[in-house]
């Protein structure tokens, strides 16, 4: 990393916001800010926020989610966690919480307005953001995303094309919460998935970027 990206990601993993001045309930726990920036991947995986398991090991996707979402990218794990390779910052660095349900609470509101600009000013390689979910979408992609979630990535090639630099694709989250909307959007692994494999690997390996089909 950069020294400033150096000092931007101090700043940030030693960030106690949500629970000293938070915008609603506190962090019922100790904050662990989660995320793996760089100077030099051209990709960058915006995601939602930490779950249980990742809180406690302090990497992000070390769970079914990551396993699934590596399999969508066509990567190893080794390359999943080259920061040479691939940036992982979420749009709340720390594990939410979770409702009554036993979900997943939504990213905290404290994060992105106050890190992520500066985070992505500091890492203009990146040409490529892979937004998973309806927070990440909602920064990255703004008025070119659709009224729900499924639609966002239903129109990719929509996104794809009117997003410059750097370009984004919309993704849903790969929990195992959204196996039955997989089955129900086959034309995601048919017709999404191998593209998204193309664009990734050809920028592992230096190629250059691929058309977007019609």
């Amino acid at each position: 990393m950069t020294p400033e990206l150096e000092r931007l990601t101090a700043r940030i993993r030693a960030c106690r916001i949500c629970r000293d001045s938070p915008l609603g309930k506190p962090l019922p726990h100790e904050p662990r800010p989660v995320l793996i920036p760089s100077s030099t991947a051209r990709i960058l995986i915006a995601s939602q926020a930490p779950g249980t398991k990742v809180h406690v090991t302090g990497m992000p996707f070390t769970d079914a989610s990551g396993d699934r979402l590596r399999d969508w990218l066509g990567v190893t794990s080794a390359e999943f966690y080259d920061p040479d390779l691939f940036a992982i910052v979420p749009m709340g660095f720390c594990f939410p919480g979770q409702d009554a349900n036993g979900g997943d609470l939504p990213p905290r509101s404290e994060c992105a307005p106050v890190w992520r600009a500066p985070l992505m000013e500091l890492m203009p390689q990146v040409d490529l953001v892979l937004t998973i979910g309806l927070y990440a979408q909602a920064w990255h992609i703004g008025a070119a995303r659709s009224a729900s979630l499924t639609e966002t990535v239903k129109n990719w090639r929509q996104v794809y094309n009117v997003t410059s630099a750097p370009k984004v694709i919309a993704l849903p989250h790969p929990s195992w919460r959204n196996t039955g909307w997989l089955k129900r959007n086959p034309w995601f692994e048919m017709e999404l998935l191998p593209f998204l494999k193309t664009e990734i690997r050809s920028r592992l390996t230096g190629v250059g970027k691929k058309t977007v089909p019609s």
